[in-house]
């Protein structure tokens, strides 16, 4: 019987709420003006729209839980004023309850879709080789010790180590690192990676459930279920309010011998005003956020923000652009200068699919420098290329390439990349005609106004911490220039997520910016959490209560302080309402209310509650 009544009032949902407010509204003006085309009062519409979903939830939460909420308050007040034949007032209470309900439902985000989306990346197949054949069998079905080939643009299947070939591998899927990796015999790769170039072959160590991806998604289904809803203060304080209402009114029946006195004080006793103080608030804020590009999906997101005291920042993505960019080219070979080298090195790459030769042409056109056809071109996966350009060899490449080609590298020249290196660079080695001619170094750009925006957080008390899967050197650079003097590199997401419960646990509620998969368990274990909306991937979106649109750290600060402005908004709310609702008992118990009067006064105290919670829709910040 009870899955039968709570599955009646899951039935339609939002949009069923909404039409029987809108019908129920009607009538109740139908009621106030004394419209007669009905055999019954109007109000009785309201009554039974928004009044059963009341009466039905109060009764369900009664005998599955012993639960007390506002809800077993307003159930008895709409009893006790049908009972003496006041239907106004308990079709009034009823609508305005649902008004609340409504804007609290509205504000819910559907949470766990991003979770469903994190599985659909799980590797559906694989190719083993047993047998000296090579076979295609479901990715679950792979095990420990199997040889599995992996060919270009395929999903690694399992946990392994290479056993033949040379590739580079996308693996900011686990670690957020935007460039790909280079692979080769003996090195290790992991589930839910992308091989990008060369095919090889490889050893699974671990498979299935054991395997990283399979554990990140168990982490986000682990976070996500640790995370508990904040309940509305109305129902947090319910019972003692239902306490309350019925010692009132029976002492008041008693006395005065006025059973109308009674009712009266049930009926301003309901907290109308009160369940709309935290609803309206929030949605007003939310239309704020909606202004400068931050998309609000959690309710109580803004609740939570304001709490923070730590927030975490991913690096790749966040707080930089995500992608490689040329910071230097410099040329250490006689009669070639730094912009010849660029020409020749973006020409030798002008047919490479690889991020950093893209970035490369990328510079050279930007800056007006000769890009040419190569005469002729090959890729080597995991090394780099080699072209013919002009008529002169040129190798842009890893140091392997090199010293395969019998090309050393100078002393000097390995002073000056060394220098760049451990700025966070990425060193590209370049030769021209079987000689070390210079090197091309790239980072990942800084936002322009990170720095800014962690200055201002600083200055509303929030302390930042840097937690990223890059490398130390990388991460080092990126926290100097952002200002942030805590940080973690090489982080998996599970040492994301053991940060963030470490600090967590210390008293330091946290709020965790990030745009990629791998940030998805943290974003979801934090107290907050912040996506990127343009660079991020869908899962992190869907696992951040908060998204910025434009990928704008300029706008944290306003966020911060926006969330604090809100609560202090529901603080006056719920004091004027608390308020309200203690001078309208008293003057009920005096007789100088009656239960239509009374929930007259509850109508203005909600508007007045309105009104105040809109103001945040202008709200600006000032600093």
């Amino acid at each position: 019987m009870i899955e039968k009544l709570e599955k009646l009032l899951e039935w339609g949902g939002v949009r069923r709420d909404a039409a029987f407010l809108a019908i129920s509204g009607a009538a109740l003006a139908a009621s106030f003006f004394g419209y007669g085309g009905l055999p019954f009062d109007p109000a009785w519409i309201a009554i039974v729209l928004c009044g059963a979903p009341i009466i039905l939830e109060a009764f369900i939460g009664l005998v599955t839980a012993f639960d007390v909420k506002a809800d077993l308050l307003v159930s008895m007040a709409l009893a006790a004023s049908v009972s003496i034949g006041e239907d106004f007032a308990a079709g009034e209470v009823a609508f305005i309850m649902q008004i609340g309900a409504l804007l609290e439902d509205l504000t819910v985000a559907k949470a766990r879709a991003g979770i469903e989306k994190l599985v659909r990346l799980t590797p559906r197949t694989a190719r083993v080789l047993r047998g000296g054949a090579e076979a295609e069998i479901p990715a679950e079905e792979v095990a420990a010790g199997d040889v599995l080939r992996v060919l270009p643009g395929e999903t690694i299947p399992a946990d392994g180590v290479v056993l033949d070939g040379q590739t580079s591998v996308d693996q900011s899927v686990m670690t957020g690192e935007p460039m790909p990796v280079d692979k080769g015999p003996g090195d290790e790769v992991s589930s839910g990676t992308i091989n990008q170039y060369g095919g090889f072959t490889m050893k699974a160590t671990r498979a299935g459930g054991d395997s990283s991806f399979q554990r990140m998604v168990r982490l986000v289904q682990s976070a996500d279920a640790g995370k508990a809803k904040i309940v509305r203060l109305a129902d947090r304080w319910a019972a003692w309010i239902v306490a309350a209402a019925l010692v009132s009114a029976l002492a008041v029946w008693l006395v005065t011998g006025e059973a109308i006195r009674g009712v009266t004080i049930l009926v301003v006793f309901c907290p109308c005003a009160l369940v709309l103080a935290t609803p309206t608030a929030i949605m007003a804020a939310v239309g704020n956020c909606t202004r400068y590009g931050v998309l609000v999906r959690e309710g109580d997101a803004l609740e939570r923000l304001a709490q923070i005291k730590k927030i975490a920042f991913d690096k790749t993505g966040t707080l930089t652009y995500g992608k490689p960019s040329v910071a230097a080219v410099r040329s250490f070979a006689a009669g070639v200068s730094d912009t010849e080298l660029l020409s020749l090195a973006a020409s030798a790459e002008l047919r490479s699919e690889h991020p950093l030769g893209r970035a490369l042409v990328g510079r050279a056109r930007a800056g007006g420098v000769t890009v040419r056809e190569p005469d002729g071109f090959s890729m080597l996966p995991g090394l780099g290329v080699e072209a013919s350009v002009t008529g002169r060899d040129v190798l842009a490449g890893n140091e392997a390439l090199l010293a395969r080609r019998g090309v050393s590298v100078g002393g000097e020249i390995k002073e000056a990349a060394r220098g760049l290196e451990s700025e966070g660079a990425i060193i590209v080695w370049l030769a021209l005609d079987g000689r070390c001619a210079g090197f091309a170094a790239f980072s990942d750009e800084m936002r322009p106004g990170a720095p800014d925006a962690v200055r201002r957080l600083k200055k509303l008390g929030v302390s930042p911490v840097l937690l990223s899967g890059d490398r130390s050197e990388a991460v080092a650079r990126a926290a100097r220039l952002a200002g942030i003097e805590e940080t973690r590199c090489e982080c998996r997401p599970e040492d994301k997520i053991n940060a963030i419960k470490g600090f967590q646990a210390a008293g330091a509620p946290v709020c965790m910016v990030g745009d990629g998969v791998n940030d998805a368990p943290a974003l979801r274990a934090a107290y907050a959490g912040i996506a990127m909306g343009g660079v991020g991937s869908d899962i992190a979106v869907e696992s951040a209560g908060v998204v910025l649109v434009g990928d704008d750290t300029d706008v944290l600060p306003r966020l911060f302080a926006l969330s604090r402005r809100m609560m202090t908004t529901i603080k006056l709310n719920m004091a004027f309402s608390m308020t309200l609702n203690f001078a309208a008992i008293a003057l009920a118990a005096a007789g100088i209310l009656n239960p239509v009067a009374g929930a007259l006064v509850h109508n203005a105290g909600s508007v007045l509650v309105i009104i105040n919670s809109s103001l945040l829709l202008k709200w600006k910040r000032t600093d």
